[in-house]
């Protein structure tokens, strides 16, 4: 589908890495729930909501960095302006993550206090495990910039060598740490510190190293910071509204609900954020491409391309999506196996996956958007769904507990879907709405449909876990393979369905 080669190196390059690494985490979370208990876990969860929120002080520099490198190597003479920009934004990265790191630090006692409700656990094993964060955050903070730079390069193989190996680590040490020297959720976090300094410097080698040398050395430069400040600014406006409006539910949930419902929550979120290993690899492999054939004029390439990448993003998108929203209770029997944490999650995870799947849809229009440099009608969504979410949310929890929070979700998605998509055709490939919605989506979710539905419904119900794992595996391959053979007949009489 993809017949550049170099795209096409990073993208297997990026599923590969991103595969391991996230799947990899995913498969030891049951561990990690048993040594640690479902409280523990769910501050793990409250990490990951921290570093999203703070994600919004990124103020847009990774994907500006991303961005603009791809821009500059399509053209010579720009090789000291480049590194330049990498060593300003370098200064400002690492001030900002120490500055964070220090407010994590010192407002951890407040957060046992008027954010989790722990029960199982301490307010103290709360506190300290929050201040040890704010350590992490310090070293782990500044990756985002790297990556972003490295992506802009297209050193993508290179990237998701480093994700891999670490990721390794990072899940392997981690289960050991807590098997062999100290089953808490410290004694976790202190590992963590370890992955993010390592990683984190390996990232800022390979940058350096893959940047165009120059004859004077890279010096910090203010205009270029706010050379692009227009662009800097709508993604830094989006990555604020996008982060309230992914963390809300989860700072709401925590608050509302004890920490073990929340844990729970997590959890579900956690086993659906799996679908990240389909979009984040497609985002970094096709943000860099759409952005040089954007600044190179060629928009019957672009467009081309971005309805090959919706389509085949779609069919990956459901054939996972799907079966793991239809058959989310078996799933979970089967990796998590404790009856309590399966009937507690199996309903929630059908619920977010469905959402996820939704949103995952979006990320090449987002990027075609981005490419293009045009931020204002996501900010303008952002900041009409935040309106609407937070009162919804607050009223939903209220009402049905988890359940309502990941059905929020739902909702805000198919807004995007239903208003977005018709907005940006009439100004970024006009005329070609229609096409997303019939050939790009349509068509693949109901092939999709037609394999799950019945799969579901011929399901049988005294079988063994592994024959109900080799069932869902089946639907999940025949549900990826259905689509492909259909466009394929197409394709081979020449026509576009």
């Amino acid at each position: 589908m993809f017949d550049d080669l170099p795209l096409r190196k990073n993208l297997l390059a990026n599923f590969a890495g991103r595969v391991w690494a996230s799947g990899i985490s995913l498969v030891f979370i049951p561990l990690y729930i048993r040594f640690l208990g479902i409280e523990s876990y769910g501050l793990i969860g409250i990490y990951l909501s921290l570093m999203s929120l703070f994600s919004i002080l990124d103020m847009g520099l990774s994907t500006t960095l991303n961005r603009e490198l791809a821009r500059q190597s399509t053209a010579p003479g720009n090789e000291q302006e480049a590194r330049d920009m990498v060593r300003s934004m370098e200064a400002v990265y690492w001030g900002i993550g120490f500055i964070v790191a220090l407010a994590t630090i010192l407002l951890a006692p407040l957060v046992p206090r008027y954010w989790v409700n722990p029960k199982g656990v301490t307010a103290d094993t709360v506190q300290r495990a929050v201040m040890i964060m704010g350590f992490l955050i310090a070293f782990d903070w500044p990756a985002a910039l790297y990556t972003g730079g490295l992506m802009g390069l297209q050193r993508q193989v290179q990237l998701n060598s480093i994700r891999a190996g670490m990721g390794t680590l990072q899940a392997v040490g981690a289960v050991l740490i807590l098997w062999l020297v100290s089953a808490t959720i410290s004694a976790y976090f202190l590992w963590q510190i370890i992955i993010a300094i390592v990683q984190t410097a390996m990232l800022a080698l390979f940058l350096w190293r893959a940047l165009p040398r120059t004859i004077r050395q890279s010096h910090f430069r203010r205009e270029l910071l706010t050379k692009n400040w227009k662009f800097t600014a709508g993604v830094s406006g989006i990555t604020v509204l996008a982060t309230v409006l992914t963390q809300a539910d989860k700072v709401i949930v925590a608050k509302m609900l004890s920490l073990e419902a929340f844990g729970y929550y997590v959890l579900a979120f956690n086993v659906a954020g799996g679908l990240s290993l389909i979009t984040t690899p497609m985002f970094s492999a096709l943000f860099p491409k759409f952005s040089q054939l954007y600044a190179e004029k060629k928009e019957s390439e672009l467009s081309t391309l971005y309805h090959k990448g919706c389509r085949f993003l779609s069919i990956l998108t459901f054939s996972i999506a799907l079966p793991l929203a239809f058959f989310a209770r078996e799933t979970l029997q089967i990796w998590i196996r404790d009856p309590v944490t399966v009937e507690r999650t199996h309903l929630l995870l059908s619920v977010v996956v469905v959402g996820t799947a939704l949103n995952a849809l979006m990320i090449l229009p987002y990027t075609i958007q981005m490419a293009f440099g045009w931020t204002r009608l996501i900010l303008f969504q952002n900041t009409a769904s935040l309106l609407l979410l937070v009162p919804a949310m607050f009223l939903m929890i209220g009402k049905y507990g988890a359940v309502g929070a990941a059905i929020v979700w739902v909702v805000l998605n198919t807004s995007y879907i239903a208003f977005q998509i018709p907005i940006m055709h009439r100004r970024l490939l006009s005329g070609e709405m229609s096409r997303w919605y019939i050939s790009d989506v349509g068509i693949p979710l109901l092939i999709i449909l037609a394999v799950v539905l019945p799969s579901r419904w011929l399901l049988p119900a005294d079988i063994s876990l592994t024959a109900t794992a080799f069932w869902i595996v089946t639907t999940a391959a025949a549900s990826f393979l259905a689509p492909l053979c259909v466009f394929a007949f197409f394709w081979k009489n020449g026509q576009t369905p």
